[in-house]
């Protein structure tokens, strides 16, 4: 290991928090503060865009940013979601001022994006920022604390969140798609950083060995670890092998029916179905049901766990009472669920669409519409059943679909069955129903469900990745999630009774070696791929190696076959070859001579010889040439440069199905301040391309490069020192007049400038803020004094 990455490893192992310095950390006392201070400095409702913009950033939240950061606590971002969730909640009581509040509880959620930048200096205080879960009484005085356990009582008085989990329940969308949090969940999404939460919710907690979040290295973890299963990545693929498990015992539960007796295939499908449900309420226990909701496939799961439990309740009525009617009921109900597993399976290629994004919110806005139109149409129903009592021919399920046959665009059963009610009130009644369903209430419903998919469509990429951060964030919590189904039902009936008789150790020794039995075979597949196929990639590069040799030994005419065209290289692979090749020389394109460094104008007598231009044709290969060939200098675009030690210039990864670009690695470019050693000039004033040798004579004559005539000769002498003088001078006006463009932009008449614009801007802050503050002073006149509470 080289001495560089021993230092790194250090540097990082010091930066990171210990458990006693995040103990340590007072919590309360900021959670007043920010509240008190967005509340004297938002006092009018605001956008989102308003409160973006640069005046307001200006005046309001940078002196909040410089105000909370100096004191580097790491629990400042945490705090912000707890004040914005008192204010959502405000605004959700108080209608007249929700616009106020709502704009509070937006500045909050921006100091959290702008604190949380603060803490950049190390990805691994950034990952604990978000991660570290924290008390919000930490560090309150005991009569706020006797307070609040009066109000709330002794259970939820400790309930430490963090805070990643804070902005999914306030549903912070922008701090969440933000690059810097993106970074931290990508991390942990992926494994490279680990952490375990301590649990106080969960139904089977163990929290004897909770760890901080750190950097995975898995040179030095064990070969078999079982935190590696509680890694979001890996929970995903075996989610997936578990929804396919479960919907073959589904398939072949209902094709093998007995109404009798259960056979096998029923009882395992019950075994599964049982363990997917206990997975899924250990889940809403632990993460609560605000978060747990929020996931869209959390949705359906709930869904099918409904209709597993009536169809449980309706067969063992049938088993235990002899009742095929209610086992045939059962699989009935059962045969439901296919509407929720087959989509629910299939979404796992498409979850980042934007029409599945959007199914859920429309599939919520479509359900309460039907609520309230049932809600304000059950006084027609009851209305047309008391109608129709005395015929006897109408029941109040049968009026029900009827209704519900209008609803749905069968208008024509209005006016057929309508006189069947009453012969004077039947045609009014079902004529205003119609007219209200099909054209009234449709047309709001579909405004409704267009609306709601425009809104989503809008803000497609931050429903992604607010989805992306809970399905990253339930993963790495509760303990049952280690355990596969139906495994987890083993863990939960022999660790839920020694739960209570053994020791914090002991639980956390039997949980762990149960973890290693029951998914032994996942662990070992786990290792070999994070040693051998992530790592070193050395078998995929050895394939794509070959492919590409064996592409390459065809002729151009098989390569140029329909079936292997698409395989081989073709225009793009030169430009993107290109940007990687190396830059071993650096030949500036337009020259580094200024001004004052050209030539005196030569005569018009004779032209100077044109380089010699090598061309190469469109579908020819391009010739080697020697670096060292000054009639062939590399190109650059002006202003570039290349670094001393030669590093190769890389771009991100490129989606390709050539092997030639499969094989090429890349790596991510950095970019780097421009240093006065990095180029050879340290003028500000711009590089200008050369003058042309003929120069027109201030007179206006058009030079002639023929044989002169005979007053040419006799007056050529005085002529020529007269246009040499002339150019003479005009060559030194220019070359003050350079220097005079030089002197204007030197660092003192920039100084000035920026001190004039600042005084600009600070003039405009000051009359905004007279006009935000106006109303509360009941003033209209012109004010003479200047707010500076809050620059």
């Amino acid at each position: 290991m080289s001495a560089d990455r021993i230092d790194e490893e250090q540097t990082e192992t010091l930066l990171v928090p210990t458990s006693d310095s995040l103990a340590s950390i007072k919590v309360f006392p900021l959670i007043p503060s920010l509240k008190r201070d967005v509340v004297r400095d938002i006092d009018t409702a605001l956008t989102w865009d308003q409160l973006t913009a640069s005046d307001i950033n200006f005046a309001i939240v940078r002196p909040l940013v410089f105000k909370y950061a100096r004191l580097e606590n790491l629990a400042v971002v945490y705090a912000c979601f707890v004040v914005r969730s008192h204010f959502l909640s405000e605004a959700e009581d108080n209608l007249a001022y929700s616009g106020v509040l709502l704009s509070r509880a937006s500045l909050c959620e921006i100091l959290a994006m702008k604190l949380l930048g603060t803490f950049a200096s190390s990805p691994l205080r950034v990952a604990t920022v978000l991660t570290a879960s924290w008390n919000p009484l930490a560090g309150a005085p005991d009569e706020i604390v006797n307070d609040v356990k009066n109000m709330v009582g002794d259970d939820g008085m400790y309930d430490p969140q963090c805070a990643l989990e804070m902005a999914i329940a306030t549903e912070s969308k922008a701090f969440l798609a933000s690059p810097l949090v993106q970074s931290v969940v990508n991390d942990i999404y992926a494994g490279r950083m680990v952490f375990s939460m301590t649990s106080n919710r969960s139904v089977l907690a163990d929290n004897y060995k909770p760890k901080s979040i750190e950097v995975y290295d898995v040179r030095k973890a064990p070969f078999l670890d079982h935190y590696r299963l509680r890694v979001p990545k890996y929970g995903a693929i075996l989610e997936f092998l578990n929804f396919a498990l479960l919907l073959t015992t589904f398939l072949l539960c209902l094709s093998k029916k007995d109404m009798d007796f259960m056979n096998g295939f029923e009882f395992v499908f019950i075994i599964f179905a049982a363990a997917f449900a206990l997975e899924e309420y250990t889940a809403s226990k632990e993460h609560g049901w605000t978060i747990y909701i929020a996931n869209l496939w959390n949705v359906f799961d709930s869904s099918f766990i409904v209709i597993f439990l009536v169809y449980l309740g309706y067969r063992i009525k049938g088993l235990t009472q002899n009742d095929p009617n209610a086992s045939d009921f059962a699989f009935d109900v059962l045969a439901c669920g296919a509407c929720i597993l087959f989509p629910r399976l299939a979404f796992f290629a498409v979850s980042n669409n934007v029409i599945v994004l959007a199914l859920r919110a429309m599939i919520a806005d479509f359900l309460f519409f039907i609520a309230i139109a049932a809600i304000c149409f059950s006084g027609l129903l009851f209305t047309l059943h008391n109608l129709a009592a005395d015929s006897g021919r109408w029941s109040v399920k049968s009026i029900a679909w009827l209704m519900v046959q209008i609803w749905f665009g069968n208008t024509y059963l209005s006016f057929a069955q309508a006189e069947s009610f009453h012969p004077l009130f039947g045609p009014v009644l079902m004529t205003m129903f119609a007219a209200l369903s099909n054209t009234l209430l449709l047309t709001i419903l579909i405004s409704i469900l267009s609306n709601t998919f425009a809104r989503i469509d809008a803000n497609a990429k931050q429903e992604y990745l607010f989805q992306y951060a809970i399905t990253t964030i339930e993963g790495v919590k509760d303990t049952l999630f280690s355990y596969q189904p139906p495994f987890n039902l083993l863990a939960f009936i022999v660790l839920w009774p020694l739960s209570f008789v053994l020791s914090p150790r002991a639980l956390h020794s039997t949980n762990v070696f149960l973890i290693k039995v029951t998914s032994f075979p996942q662990l070992i597949v786990i290792a070999i791929y994070e040693r051998y196929l992530a790592q070193g990639q050395k078998w995929r590069e050895a394939s794509a190696e070959k492919a590409h040799n064996i592409y390459a030994s065809l002729s151009r005419r098989v390569k140029h076959m329909p079936i292997l065209d698409f395989l081989g290289s073709s225009s793009m692979d030169v430009h993107e070859a290109i940007f990687d090749v190396e830059l071993r020389d650096e030949v500036d394109l337009f020259g580094d001579s200024d001004v004052e460094d050209l030539p005196v104008p030569m005569e018009p007598t004779s032209a100077p010889t044109p380089p010699t231009i090598r061309t190469t044709k469109s579908h020819e290969h391009l010739p080697s040439a020697s670096t060292n060939d000054p009639r062939q200098p590399l190109l650059r675009p002006s202003g570039s440069r290349t670094p001393s030690d030669s590093n190769q210039i890389r771009r991100t990864t490129s989606l390709s199905l050539s092997p030639h670009k499969a094989s090429r690695r890349r790596t991510r470019s950095a970019i780097s301040p421009i240093s006065p050693t990095s180029s050879p000039r340290l003028s500000p004033r711009p590089r200008n391309a050369p003058l042309p040798t003929i120069t027109p004579s201030s007179t206006g004559e058009i030079p002639s490069l023929g044989p002169r005539s005979p007053l040419g000769r006799l007056f050529g002498a005085k002529r020529d020192s007269t246009i040499s003088t002339a150019a003479t001078m005009e060559a030194g006006m220019k070359r003050v007049e350079a220097l005079m463009d030089e002197v204007r932009m030197l660092p003192v008449n920039k100084l000035k400038d920026e001190m004039k614009e600042l005084q600009d801007r600070q003039a405009r802050i000051e009359n905004l803020l007279l006009m935000l503050t106006r109303g509360m002073r009941n003033d209209t006149g012109p004010h003479s004094t200047i707010r500076h509470d809050t620059l």
